[in-house]
């Protein structure tokens, strides 16, 4: 009887003992484990950080050179003439048309496109831009894209690093793109374009900078 009383006691020792070292194990791995965590979602954190910074920096500079390109080329028009008030186009009710003074009829391209003015050569009802503007380039003597896809021109030609009289313009517009000749710049610094579809019909206008993301000039 002495002896079971021993072994059950023995029992309860052991029993005690292994829970207490249970005890002792358990929140360290659990530690462990929570360290770890933390240290992974902290690296995954400042590696989001990092190209987060990356990229604001990259889209900065990329901005900064865009605005540098775009200066350059209106500082050159300015030069030739091309760029202020006076020299801008003016619209001519009398004749339907723009008028110019100095160097615009320099691009045989700009006057073909300048015939059109007020209608639609083309016959089309609708996306007609590129249409038109690859029926000009062929009729002055250049090959065209042979697209009706504005943005087709974007790949076209010679890229040019701003806006330069006789330059094609590539921009994006609701619904598509939109694509003209360059023309002189307004008061504002805006490029003055000639493109057919303007309002269902050949037009000379500002056109807002920011919406062109391509200048090219046409080769033979």
């Amino acid at each position: 009887m002495v002896q079971l009383v021993a072994f059950r006691r023995l029992l309860v020792a052991l029993a005690l003992c292994l829970a207490a070292v249970a005890a002792s194990i358990t929140p360290a791995s659990a530690r462990s484990h929570h360290g770890a965590g933390r240290h992974v979602h902290a690296h995954y954190a400042g590696r989001h950080a990092r190209r987060h910074y990356a990229n604001r920096h990259f889209r900065h500079y990329r901005h900064l050179a865009r605005k540098s390109r775009w200066d350059n080329g209106v500082a050159q028009m300015r030069v030739e003439g091309l760029a202020d008030t006076n020299a801008s186009l003016a619209s001519s009710s009398s004749s339907g048309g723009m008028t110019s003074s100095g160097g615009f009829s320099s691009s045989n391209v700009v006057a073909e496109a300048r015939r059109y003015i007020g209608g639609n050569p083309t016959g089309r009802g609708s996306l007609w831009c590129a249409r038109f503007m690859n029926m000009v380039l062929q009729r002055s003597g250049y090959r065209g894209t042979g697209s009706d896809l504005a943005r087709s021109f974007a790949s076209y030609g010679q890229r040019v690093s701003g806006p330069q009289v006789g330059a094609i313009a590539v921009m994006g517009r609701r619904g598509g793109g939109h694509v003209g000749i360059i023309t002189g710049i307004d008061a504002q610094g805006n490029p003055i374009m000639i493109s057919g579809n303007n309002g269902n019909r050949v037009k000379e206008a500002p056109i807002s900078r920011g919406r062109i993301y391509a200048y090219v000039m046409p080769t033979s």
